[in-house]
């Protein structure tokens, strides 16, 4: 029996200032989990177009395993602009494949051998992808099954009926601190202010919310990145773990945050407790963010 573990959602091309780049935040953490030595799968949708095509030949050259519904839309592109500080800027096409991946007899078998999935808001603007992710959910077994919701608001694509609907389905949730205070005011959970003198927002204005989203949502724990601030874990049974930033030269932040949950989510299948599996996730995002694209080779000595 397989044991996937899956990336549900987008993938597309980031058509970044130096080039395009194979991308979309589900595919990065199949990528992931893959450098790991586990069984990464990318779901997704691509157009019969020559960018479905690049699509596949990306993704068999790195050596991930992949399922790509071909549908009659263009392949997903997204347009990226890099601040000084190389913080990535979207433009975000739609009415592309991704947003059309049909429920199929091939993606339900997937769904009863995988162990693990990680969706987002993004691939769920369109019913139909969001009824195959909801579906693909409710076909996974129950017991001992990883369901990541890594939330990756982007624009306007997204609602408080989705949020809640995916909520409901898993049992981590990953965000960052610009996420976490639009769920708060969006759940009436309080409203989380910056500080007027531009100093960092402390565990404390975040725990409160965070604790409370796992209580209502019944989630095992969650995952909630700062930037330059460092990261957390806050977990069910009342315990935190954090980890500082490193500090790197930035080439692109692209694909650091999937890097992060992926590496986070493998360490824990591979048996690592939670504060080691956090401390390994800063490591590797911080390398991806020395990099160009979402995808880079992780050196060996970072996965051991």
């Amino acid at each position: 029996m397989a044991n996937y573990i899956v990336g549900l959602g987008e993938i597309l091309f980031d058509c970044l200032p130096d080039g395009n780049k194979l991308g979309g935040a589900p595919a990065n953490f199949a990528y992931y989990m893959s450098n790991f030595g586990l069984e990464g799968m990318a779901v997704s949708a691509v157009g019969r177009d020559a960018d479905g095509r690049l699509i596949r030949e990306e993704l068999e050259a790195r050596g991930l395993k992949f399922h790509l519904e071909e549908v009659d839309y263009p392949t997903g592109t997204v347009q990226v602009s890099l601040s000084g500080n190389g913080i990535p800027q979207y433009d975000i096409c739609p009415g592309v494949a991704y947003d059309n991946i049909p429920w199929t007899p091939e993606i339900e078998e997937i769904a009863k051998n995988a162990k693990g999935v990680c969706f987002g808001s993004l691939a769920q603007r369109s019913e139909v992808s969001r009824n195959t992710i909801y579906r693909f959910l409710d076909t996974m077994s129950q017991d001992g099954i990883l369901k990541v919701f890594d939330i990756n608001l982007r624009q306007n694509w997204y609602s408080k009926e989705v949020i809640e609907e995916s909520l409901r389905r898993c049992n981590i949730l990953k965000l960052n601190d610009e996420e976490i205070c639009t769920l708060a005011g969006m759940l009436e959970l309080g409203h989380i202010q910056a500080n007027p003198d531009g100093t960092p927002l402390q565990p404390a204005d975040f725990e409160v919310q965070c604790r409370r989203i796992i209580e209502m949502y019944d989630l095992q724990m969650i995952i909630l990145t700062c930037g330059v601030n460092g990261s957390y874990v806050f977990c069910r049974d009342g315990s935190t773990s954090f980890q500082p930033t490193p500090k790197v030269t930035v080439a692109d932040t692209v694909g650091a945050g999937d890097s992060f949950t992926g590496s986070f989510v493998a360490s824990l299948l591979k048996g690592s407790g939670v504060k080691d599996a956090h401390r390994k996730a800063v490591m590797i995002s911080a390398f991806v963010c020395s990099c160009d694209g979402a995808m880079p080779p992780v050196p060996q000595s970072l996965l051991e």
